[in-house]
């Protein structure tokens, strides 16, 4: 089967070729194309990863003329998947903040027909173990708890970017309409849920202490807030 591991990546020279790996050999065998799609980068991303084509011949570069943000990051990955046919995608955060050890166990249930797959530091174990602040563990545990109920789901993580999709989500999700922002990961979740799509979890470690997130607490969770104000109100 044909499936395109994609990395977004805004200025994450320092970490992309670590990740990059890091990377099984048996994932290397499983994967397409390794497509880094950097995102107005104003340092040496897109380089680095350039460079290692070399040595690792299916990644491909593409390169956004400005930062146009995360879920942008996202869109340009599925269009490109979607207008080349792969059965499937897989996102690889560039930062480090996912184990690129577990693109197998990710891309597992799209073979055996799941739809989307969402990688769980909950199913994994305490998140806080792996270096998340107490602040963003209790945040992220009202913000699933609250998006189970109105959503009607009992999904252990809406939160987590180790996300992989078959191309017949990518199909049925209006994907293009949804934001621009880190809240895309939620929108792509409240997709599934409107397509009554399959959603697989995984477990997953929670590695915060690696890499870095550009992501802010306060400004995200008032993002998911109102992703759900536009669940309730049919506008997503």
């Amino acid at each position: 089967m044909n499936f395109t591991c994609f990395m977004p990546a805004y200025n994450t020279g320092r970490f992309i070729e670590g990740v990059i790996r890091n990377i099984p050999g048996e994932a290397w065998d499983s994967l397409e194309t390794l497509l880094v799609v950097d995102d107005g980068s104003t340092d040496n991303t897109a380089e680095v990863a350039t460079g290692l084509i070399a040595q690792f011949p299916r990644i491909q570069v593409v390169r956004h003329d400005r930062n146009r943000g995360y879920g942008a990051a996202q869109k340009t990955a599925f269009d490109w998947a979607v207008e080349r046919r792969a059965n499937g995608v897989v996102m690889l955060h560039s930062d480090g903040q996912y184990p690129p050890d577990f693109l197998l166990k990710m891309i597992a249930p799209l073979r055996d027909g799941a739809d989307v797959v969402g990688g769980s530091r909950t199913m994994y174990g305490d998140m806080r173990k792996g270096g998340m602040s107490q602040a963003r563990y209790w945040g992220t545990v009202i913000l699933n708890g609250l998006e189970n109920f109105v959503f009607r789901a009992r999904l252990t993580s809406y939160h987590s970017g180790y996300k992989a999709y078959s191309i017949r989500a990518l199909e049925r999700i209006p994907y293009r309409r949804y934001s621009d922002t880190f809240n895309f990961d939620s929108e792509m979740l409240v997709g599934a849920i409107r397509q009554k799509l399959s959603v697989i979890e995984v477990p997953i470690p929670t590695l915060h202490g690696q890499g870095y997130s550009s992501l802010k607490p306060i400004p995200y969770g008032l993002s998911v807030l109102h992703t759900i104000w536009k669940f309730l109100a049919k506008k997503i």
